[in-house]
């Protein structure tokens, strides 16, 4: 469908002070919200939803090289509305095959050619800079700001540096009361007093280093953006921590014309909103691949976290010929499309040392014949030392895939290395994951092969802290999720409870029950989605596996059937025509009641997987039951502390 015209009176409204101040209003579709753009001396804007004010006058501008200042002392030439009602089918449906894509957008162009564009959508607000300037252009610096109301509070993922694996847990800090000192990675949410909670980030980041924000001091409610600084000297520390050791007084060295990263602001008025929202895809930039038919979404066998401590086999376990067999041979059986050889399967920081334990070509005939994939981590330092010969060499192996890992930073050229990267990659069909990595910001739709990434703190933390409690994991949803798919690594099969718990890296557990667990595979959104404890464990546990092997990795359809930030969380999620429930609970036990009313006419098959009766001190205990239900009915569950609840609905006639 083609956007459609907005008459100017419709959307904008024009008002001119005796000042000759210039400002114009925008209203989302559903008329709820609103954004009033002033020019004066500066560029600001204001944010409202019901008439409350969620933002209130902030200013937003940019300075470049040669004296150029886009947003200080405007000069409006003109100004153009439209309004858009379109749709848009993801290669990769992380939460719904069919995106609508409906706003209003408002673009002001100013003297000294370049401009601004507002897009008011009824779930967020956003906009960026573009320039017609042609040739190099330096970005100074540029001026993001948001205040806010002095009641209001922020989930603050707080950050010690620019080198980062930004896997931070959210600090709920009064927004008055953050200090310039402290700074923090996106995304990031605010609670507003009047309820409403706004997501902050960004989308289309493109040869320009990522935002982070930092407090005002002074008891203000504000948050002020930061950038990375554009690196001049780097040095690799060890084969994996590449550190920029003199950087300019400058934040991008780029090109024009250009269109600037969108600035995000997501409205949720209620929290499950925000496990909806797919505001960073619809801004991204559109598909630049010609063949996707070869990206396919699955689950995943790893090895790194449960230290390939098989056993109950008749050959030694570890980083050889045979455990990786058995890896594979066990994902076959299981249905399970890919395997992982992580760090060990070279010298870490040489792609052209392979550990002679590991027969390469033995394995990648061996995968072929069970009709499995492998992919394979690295180092980015060790793959940006000849990237194109190496990803040849992969390729020509067969491999499926490249988990790529320890970036640490988000400063322009390591953002220009993951373009770089999921671009070759794609030219030879080859899947990426993102680790070590920052939050996703888009460029998965314009490269579907970008599967997934980490940039979350995820399970792996419980090798070595006691990070990982059911609170983080049902907070995570809310925030970083809502960026973009995360590679979160659940199934841990040893499960325990919060006085039970232990941190032991090379036989790790997970806080809460066994439940939890399972129910996280309908919770995150990964379309590349790990098994992460070890092959024994999961053939010990049959009836978990029946609900492993069987559910998807991405979804035709999400509904939020109840939830809390940080608290609980119910989805439903379809593919096809079966639907699966996922629910998750922090250390509070909980019972709800769940409507079935997202089923279509007919009977469904319910198998369910519960936490058992002793779940709250054994917290392994599940039960698997099946029963016949119908749309409208309602059902009851119970979650034990750290609890969760898994089900799959089938048609009765499938």
């Amino acid at each position: 469908m083609k956007p459609r015209m907005l008459p100017i009176a419709a959307a904008v409204l024009f008002l001119f002070s005796l000042t000759t101040a210039q400002q114009y209003q925008l209203l989302s579709p559903d008329k709820k919200t609103k954004v009033v753009v002033r020019a004066a001396e500066r560029l600001f804007f204001t944010l409202s939803r019901d008439g409350q004010t969620l933002i209130s006058e902030s200013p937003f501008s940019m300075n470049l090289d040669q004296n150029r200042r886009f947003g200080v002392q405007p000069k409006v030439i003109r100004t153009n509305t439209r309004s858009v009602n379109e749709v848009i089918h993801p290669i990769v449906p992380e939460k719904r095959s069919v995106i609508p894509d409906v706003y209003n957008e408002l673009e002001v162009t100013f003297a000294g050619d370049y401009g601004v564009r507002f897009r008011a959508y009824d779930d967020a607000v956003v906009y960026r800079f573009f320039t017609g300037l042609k040739g190099k252009i330096v970005v100074l610096s540029e001026e993001f700001s948001l205040n806010f109301s002095p009641r209001d509070s922020v989930y603050f993922p707080e950050e010690e540096s620019f080198f980062s694996h930004n896997e931070r847990a959210y600090k709920l800090l009064a927004a008055q009361g953050i200090a310039d000192t402290q700074f923090c990675s996106l995304p990031a949410l605010v609670a507003t007093s009047s309820g409403v909670k706004l997501f902050l980030s960004e989308a289309d980041l493109l040869d320009y280093p990522g935002l982070w924000l930092r407090g005002t001091g002074n008891g203000t409610p504000s948050l002020k953006g930061i950038f990375p600084p554009y690196p001049l000297e780097e040095t690799l520390k060890n084969d994996r921590d590449r550190l920029v050791t003199r950087h300019a007084e400058h934040i991008a060295e780029t090109a024009g014309p250009r269109a600037f990263p969108w600035r995000v602001i997501g409205i949720a008025e209620k929290d499950g909103d925000l496990i909806t929202n797919d505001i960073v895809y619809r801004l991204a930039s559109p598909l630049a691949i010609k063949e996707t038919d070869w990206i396919k979404p699955g689950k995943v066998a790893w090895d790194w976290w449960n230290a390939n401590n098989i056993y109950g086999v008749d050959f030694k376990a570890g980083l050889n010929t045979a455990t990786y067999k058995h890896y594979i041979d066990f994902a076959s059986r299981f249905g399970i499309e890919y395997i992982i050889l992580d760090e060990g399967w070279t010298v870490p920081g040489d792609l052209d040392a392979v550990n002679p334990d590991i027969d390469m070509p033995e394995l990648f005939r061996h995968a072929k014949e069970k009709e499995g994939g492998i992919i394979l981590w690295m180092l980015w330092t060790a793959l940006d030392k000849d990237m194109d010969r190496f990803l040849d060499r992969f390729a020509q192996w067969g491999a499926k895939g490249l988990k790529v890992d320890f970036m640490q930073r988000d400063d322009q050229k390591v953002v220009n290395f993951y373009e770089r990267t999921v671009s070759a990659a794609a030219k030879r069909h080859l899947l990426v994951d993102f680790h070590g990595a920052y939050k996703p910001t888009g460029l998965r739709r314009a490269y579907p092969n970008l599967i997934t990434r980490e940039g979350v703190r995820g399970l792996e933390w419980s090798k070595w802290s006691s990070h990982i409690t059911p609170a983080h994991d049902v907070t995570l949803p809310f925030i970083r999720m809502a960026a973009g798919p995360m590679d979160f690594t659940p199934g841990a099969m040893l499960n325990a409870t919060a006085s039970d718990f232990r941190s032991v890296f090379s036989t790790p557990m997970s806080q809460g029950t066994r439940c939890h667990q399972l129910a996280m595979y309908v919770v995150y959104e990964s379309p590349l989605q790990m098994l992460a404890d070890n092959p024994t464990h999961y053939m010990e546990q049959p009836e978990c596996m029946e609900f492993l092997s069987a559910v998807p990795t991405v979804w035709d359809e999400t509904r939020v059937l109840n939830a809390k930030v940080g608290e609980y969380l119910t989805l439903a999620r379809r593919r096809g025509d079966t639907w699966y429930v996922g629910s998750m609970t922090d250390w509070t036990p909980r019972d709800f009641e769940i409507d079935l009313g997202f089923l279509g006419a007919g009977q469904y098959t319910m198998r369910s997987w519960a936490d058992g009766i002793n779940a709250g001190r054994y917290a392994a205990d599940f039960t698997r039951r099946s029963a016949t239900v119908k749309s409208r009915e309602k059902t009851m569950i119970h979650l034990a502390p750290g609890g969760g609840w898994a089900a799959i609905l089938t048609p009765t006639n499938k």
